[in-house]
């Protein structure tokens, strides 16, 4: 890759980030992945409707999430697709959108035994209502089976899975639905207690507020920029056991104004307390630190995370939270708009973090770019966790201006080398790379059970792509489903260490991250040319440590929850 004009550099760049963009790759590092598109296939039918108006409404530019979990236990991932609603040019301030007919309903699609999907939305009863935008999966009531959180501009819904193929709407009494614009949404213990409580982010405060931004000439009426608007605090929904939650956002910390539109989470300190992350648009970045004692503190600019390597804020969009040089320390990644590139930080172990965008290579792949929905996944198991990222700017009038940069961009999927650097291999790895999508929303899983990580990517205004994962590599893998006890059943939180004759690798049990969406619970874990696990160590959220030796690999293992240190493990 050449480096950018000695002018741009110096503007944009370090020196240290035109050497990583120059910097010499090896054609061993050059790994092709190969990902096909298989949505018409499959029978995924799926349009996200999103009305683009004269009046350029922000909510117009978001798009919106997907989910991919096994709703019915059948061990097959099945899919759902969060969709917007219909609203006017001008609209009214006050108005809550309600989807019109079924071109506006999300959508639930089960996996049957052949590979295809069968739409069961109107036999699950999840139609929905108004504006979607997020989803989150979590087993709230530890009955085995996974409940879902939708959220939605206006007002947000719980379902309560009912163990039949069906959901009930459960939200008036959880007393969960919100209110203003809700984005993303994570299912996580905040306290210990073995439930599960909720985590919602707002993004601005917004009514369909008619302000003229851009050129004031026809056709460059662009969308206002989130400066414009007041941040809003988060809604954190405590699980009292009982169906019900109680907001309690000021009691624990975590009602600090933002304008949040990613979250994830993660022990980044190796406390045993889990902490939050939060991609925050055109202001500083949060990181909450759990204080351990029922509270949290914000601890972003401390941490070195609030900003990038230059001090300047940027578009958070989409975030993971995931160890990606192995040394079982998690590592954060932020997707923003072009021109800012997507931020890395590499967790330094003292509680806190380095700017790691120019070194490792992001910077320059990513510089053009803008990202949304991103995930840390090892496409071809070789151990490190790779970077598959959705773009697509959210200006439909950007290449007016910016005639360098475009709406529709190409997903990217960058190779992980030995923890050090990534390498842009999308080029290699196959037509979807090619394809010019407005990419939002983006869920990670392994949907046919090869042991390959697979995806579904949204579109604003556009459609659905099931992406599945055909990477030809000798490489082995290992996944792990854990069951809670004393824990929450889905054990969200439990911080897993795998050894391998290539060393260690860390992972957190989680269904958060992307944007707008919620990934596979299971977890993933490449193990190279090694065809077992020498030992897998997992730290509970309840405390207990477990550990299983010579575990074998290619192949899904369940592991429940001990009620004190012996081990317990079935296939």
């Amino acid at each position: 890759m050449r480096c950018l004009f000695p002018t741009l550099v110096a503007g944009l760049f370090s020196a240290a980030a035109c050497f990583a963009q120059t910097a010499k790759t090896t054609d061993s590092n050059l790994v092709p992945g190969k990902f096909v598109e298989v949505t018409n296939q499959v029978g995924v039918h799926f349009q996200h409707v999103a009305p683009h108006t004269s009046k350029k409404y922000l909510i117009e530019t978001m798009g919106s999430g997907t989910a991919l979990f096994d709703y019915d236990n059948d061990g097959r991932l099945d899919i759902f697709l969060v969709n917007g609603a219909p609203f006017g040019d001008p609209t009214p301030k006050g108005t809550i959108p309600q989807k019109s007919g079924p071109q506006d309903w999300n959508r639930l699609y089960h996996q049957k035994p052949d590979g295809t999907f069968e739409d069961v939305t109107e036999k699950a009863g999840l139609q929905g209502v108004g504006y979607g935008m997020g989803v989150a999966v979590g087993d709230y009531d530890n009955d085995g089976y996974e409940d879902l959180y939708v959220t939605a501009y206006g007002g947000n819904k719980l379902y309560h899975n009912n163990g039949n193929g069906t959901f009930t709407d459960v939200t008036e009494k959880a007393g969960v639905g919100g209110s203003g614009w809700s984005t993303s949404a994570a299912w996580v213990d905040l306290d210990g207690d073995g439930l599960l409580d909720l985590v919602v982010l707002r993004y601005i405060q917004w009514d369909w507020d008619d302000i003229w931004c851009g050129e004031h000439r026809e056709g460059y009426r662009g969308y206002c920029h989130p400066d414009v608007f007041q941040p809003i605090a988060m809604l954190v929904y405590h699980n009292n056991g009982d169906g019900t939650f109680t907001e309690e956002a000021h009691k624990l910390g975590l009602d600090k104004p933002a304008k949040a539109l990613g979250i994830a989470i993660g022990d980044y300190d190796h406390d045993g307390h889990i902490d939050i992350m939060v991609a925050n648009d055109s202001m500083v970045e949060f990181l909450f630190h759990n204080k351990g004692d029922g509270s949290f503190e914000e601890v972003g600019l401390e941490s070195e995370i609030a900003v990038d390597g230059e001090g300047r804020t940027y578009a958070g969009m989409g975030v993971d939270f995931s160890d990606y040089n192995n040394d079982g320390l998690p590592d954060l990644i932020i997707t923003n708009l072009a021109n800012q590139k997507y931020a890395l930080y590499q967790n330094s172990g003292d509680g806190s973090f380095t700017y790691a965008s120019y070194t490792s290579g992001i910077g320059g792949m990513t510089l053009l770019h803008s990202g949304w929905g991103i995930r840390f996944m090892d496409y071809d198991n070789d151990g490190w966790k790779d970077l598959l990222i959705a773009q697509g700017h959210d200006l439909d009038t950007i290449e007016k201006t910016f005639p360098q940069l475009h709406y529709r961009e190409p997903m990217l999927l960058a190779r992980n080398i030995d923890g050090k650097k990534f390498v842009d291999v999308s080029p290699i790895s196959g037509d979807v790379f090619t394809k010019r999508w407005v990419g939002r929303g983006m869920a990670v899983g392994d949907i046919n059970n090869d042991g390959k990580l697979d995806a579904v990517v949204t579109e604003n205004n556009g459609p659905a792509h099931v992406l599945i994962n055909q990477t030809e590599t000798g490489n082995h893998w290992l996944g792990l489903s854990l069951i809670g006890h004393k824990s929450n059943r889905d054990a969200i939180g439990a911080m897993i260490k795998i050894t391998t004759s290539a060393g260690p690798q860390w992972e957190t049990v989680t269904t958060s991250s992307s944007y707008l969406s919620s990934n596979d619970k299971h977890v993933h874990f490449g193990l190279g040319k090694d065809t077992a696990a020498q030992t897998v160590e997992i730290h509970w959220p309840s405390g207990v440590v477990q550990t299983l030796k010579d575990v074998k690999g290619d192949r899904y293992v369940t592991v429940d929850e001990p009620s004190n240190t012996e081990t317990a493990a079935k296939k």
